[in-house]
């Protein structure tokens, strides 16, 4: 059974796709804050910056779902409200400080407040993909993401990074596609999937016996439109190669 229509939801939403091979993930699609909560004064700073969300994740995987004829999962809240590629219990669910500076709306979170969080955006994401794994019995994962060019005051040079867990054969055959078409890429850079950084779509991976990565592309190449149509055909075509999908 693959995804036959489009569908929206407060905490998600799904992209039609033919293919039952493949299932893409976006879970920080959105810089979203839906109500009751609201943006106070002092966070400002922060609302439209790659901390409230994977600036052109978005549209990379819209794209990218079309190109392939995938399905697709994305988030519809910002990370800030709750974070979809933690564990609920890692301290970074709820952050509380970006770049020395206290992010207002996750001071002082009660616990009626979390749970309203979980229940109402975290879990039902989650639950959306568990729910097109089980009917798509063959597909795999593959989760995308893109990171800042300066972090921190250090710029990075690197333009893709292949992160994984379970999956190294799998990494290593993507990683190998994009460097062959001349994007400099690396392995579990910059954050790593063995050290946790790639939660979600190992998570869902080992749970439901599926082979996982997660996709890290540079924000202004993602952002860039005519760029983001070379990437575009580079991406499809090495996840074609590694997952063995037919064209």
């Amino acid at each position: 059974m693959t995804i036959a229509s489009s569908e929206h939801a407060e905490a998600y939403e799904v992209l039609a796709g033919a293919d039952p091979n493949l299932l893409l993930t976006c879970e920080h699609a959105s810089d979203r804050l839906p109500a009751p909560w609201a943006w106070p004064a002092t966070d400002s700073w922060i609302t439209n910056t790659h901390w409230a969300s994977d600036l052109g994740a978005r549209d990379l995987t819209r794209e990218l779902s079309a190109h392939l004829r995938a399905p697709a999962i994305l988030s519809r809240f910002t990370r800030l409200l709750i974070d979809p590629n933690r564990p609920p219990d890692a301290p970074m669910l709820l952050r509380d400080e970006a770049e020395g500076r206290v992010i207002q709306l996750n001071q002082r979170i009660d616990p009626r407040d979390r749970e309203r969080r979980l229940a109402d955006y975290y879990r039902p994401y989650h639950q959306r993909i568990d729910s097109a794994l089980r009917d798509n019995p063959r597909a795999a994962i593959l989760s995308v993401h893109t990171f800042t060019p300066l972090y921190e005051g250090q710029a990075r040079s690197l333009e893709i990074g292949v992160l994984f867990d379970r999956s190294p054969a799998l990494g290593e055959r993507f990683a190998a596609a994009l460097l062959a078409r001349g994007w400099r890429t690396a392995l579990n850079e910059p954050y790593s999937g063995i050290e946790g950084f790639a939660f979600s779509p190992e998570d869902h991976g080992a749970r439901h016996r599926r082979p996982a990565l997660e996709l890290e592309v540079r924000q202004d190449l993602a952002l860039d439109q005519e760029r983001r149509a070379r990437l575009i055909d580079d991406i499809a075509a090495a996840t074609r190669r590694a997952y063995e999908l037919s064209p």
